[in-house]
Order: structure tokens, then C-alpha cells, then sequence
């Protein structure tokens, strides 16, 4: 609300503050198969130093984490 003063100066008046509702948050991985660490590693490295997803799955094989490259 915006309310004028009789020298011509605008005033704004504050407004209440209405409670939000309180959402948990998700993960943004949620209902993927692998845990979000493999996935960001998995992304990174894809990004950062421009591998094929081949070099991807043989990477994460070498960690341990089988996947195929058609999954990455």
C-alpha cells in the first residue's frame, strides 16, 4: 500500500508478514537409481574435461560403480 504525506512525499506502508508454508525439500536426484555422489561426480567429469560416456563408465567401473554407458 502506497499512501501519500501532505507534502506531496509518497510513504510505504508496510505489509504483515504472512506465514509461508513449510515444504520439505527434496533431493533433486530423488528416484534415481545411483546415489547423487556418483551422479555429480559422474557430471563433472563429462563436463569438465569433455569425456565420452565410455570414458565415464570405465572411470567410475575403476571406483567400483558399475553402470553402462548408455545409463550415463
Amino acid at each position: 500500500m502506497v499512501l501519500k504525506s501532505s507534502g506531496g512525499e509518497t510513504l510505504a506502508m508496510a505489509t504483515a508478514h504472512q506465514p509461508r508454508l513449510s515444504i520439505s525439500p527434496q533431493s533433486a536426484f530423488a528416484g534415481f537409481r545411483f546415489p547423487s555422489d556418483v551422479i555429480v561426480v559422474a557430471v563433472r567429469w563429462y563436463l569438465r574435461f569433455g569425456l565420452s560416456y565410455r570414458d565415464i563408465e570405465e572411470l567410475l567401473a575403476e571406483r567400483g560403480v558399475e553402470v553402462d554407458h548408455v545409463t550415463v
